[in-house]
């Protein structure tokens, strides 16, 4: 079969929406194609297994929550600083609160590698990668935090965004004002 990228895309997109709808049991071939508004049998074409199509949902994640070039321009032209690190922060939860479906699929996708190591086996490398890479980050724009700062704020974050997309226990808090005080707690 011929490779179409832009197929791929929207299957991997629908199968997302999916995801994050239906949760993983609802995630199938059938429904993807369901979502897609393709024939039956196209998703299986692209995605032969479900490990690859889960595999192709772990790209697509990846691809649309990065973060946008022009932001981080802008935001790397600044001194380095706590306010600089808290806006970096308020960068991945609005990417994270916008992509909601993306967000609840990549929760939905962490939850069932609990139960599924071959599903745990392709997250997991994403999740090693990214974190590295955040690290990495921090280090090159001589930002406060090390490591051990990076993982408290994604556990951090995970909290937050958990509660955000879903049923919130303080919804009248801005957003903002969570993540400066997390900046706070943090870094102090």
């Amino acid at each position: 079969m011929v490779r179409n990228d832009d197929r791929r895309r929207a299957l991997a997109d629908a199968g997302l929406t999916v995801l994050a709808r239906e949760g993983a049991r609802g995630l199938t071939h059938r429904a993807v194609d369901r979502e897609a508004g393709v024939p039956t049998g196209t998703s299986s074409n692209y995605f032969r297994t479900r490990g690859d199509l889960v595999g192709a949902l772990v790209e697509r994640i990846e691809q649309r929550l990065a973060p946008d070039q022009a932001t981080l321009d802008r935001l790397g032209a600044r001194a380095p600083s706590r306010a600089l690190f808290a806006d970096y922060v308020r960068d991945i939860v609005r990417r994270l609160t916008t992509e909601r479906d993306v967000t609840t699929a990549l929760f939905e996708l962490r939850l069932e590698a609990t139960r599924r190591p071959e599903v745990a086996a392709v997250l997991g490398e994403w999740m090693r990668r990214s974190f590295a890479a955040d690290v990495e980050f921090n280090r090159v724009a001589e930002l406060p935090g090390g490591p051990a700062e990076i993982a408290l704020f994604h556990y951090a974050l995970d909290g937050l965004l958990l509660d955000r997309l879903t049923l919130s226990i303080d919804p009248n808090t801005p957003t903002d004002d969570v993540v400066d005080r997390l900046v706070e707690g943090l870094l102090s």
